[in-house]
């Protein structure tokens, strides 16, 4: 845990500051975790601060402080959620999802150059991303929730509010579409590289 429990008490009994540091110790961990999910650097923040807003408001539901952080996680899901929902039913018409960098390194690609290291590191999260586009958004959720993030099945089953079998079953299900995708993904590019 980021804060000691004392500070979450002092935030529930309308301590601002307590709130502030609150919001400090996790903010980055928020973000990462928001930008994971929706795919949207642009909208990252607005979804961040409707989360701690959300906090702010709901601290004196939270139960104890020693659930704090999957709470919060919770809070963050939903959040990402519900934006995700906004985005479905507010589609954008868009030329192309291509950011200049994953243009760059498809010239690249096709021009037979070698990738340096950053830019395989690139490559390898653009790869992530697209695989994790392709899959639901509770597969996505979950995986980078597990994956990414980090955390325990324990912390998981506080957050999932299932058991640890319930939560490995949907972990081993999202894992084999995100392969499938991934297969899929292969086999498209195959006919493109024999060209």
């Amino acid at each position: 845990m980021l804060i000691d429990f004392s500070l979450i008490q002092r935030a529930r009994n309308g301590d601002d500051a307590a709130y502030n540091e609150i919001v400090q110790a996790y903010r980055k961990r928020i973000l990462g975790t928001i930008s994971r999910l929706i795919g949207r650097p642009e909208d990252v923040e607005d979804v961040g601060q409707e989360v701690f807003l959300r906090l702010y408001f709901s601290l004196d539901q939270l139960r104890s402080p020693e659930v704090f952080e999957p709470w919060l996680y919770r809070l963050t899901v939903n959040a990402a959620y519900d934006y995700m929902r906004r985005q479905r039913r507010r589609p954008e018409s868009r030329m192309a999802d291509l950011s200049e960098q994953q243009v760059q390194m498809a010239d690249a690609d096709a021009s037979g150059k070698q990738l340096d290291a950053e830019q395989r590191k690139a490559a390898v999260r653009e790869l992530v991303q697209s695989l994790l586009e392709r899959v639901s958004e509770e597969d996505r959720i979950l995986l980078v929730l597990k994956e990414v993030e980090g955390l325990s099945l324990k912390e998981l089953e506080a957050i999932y509010q299932v058991n640890e079998n319930a939560l490995k079953v949907r972990l081993f299900r999202a894992r084999q579409r995100v392969l499938k995708a991934f297969e899929a993904l292969s086999a498209a590019a195959k006919p493109q590289q024999n060209e």
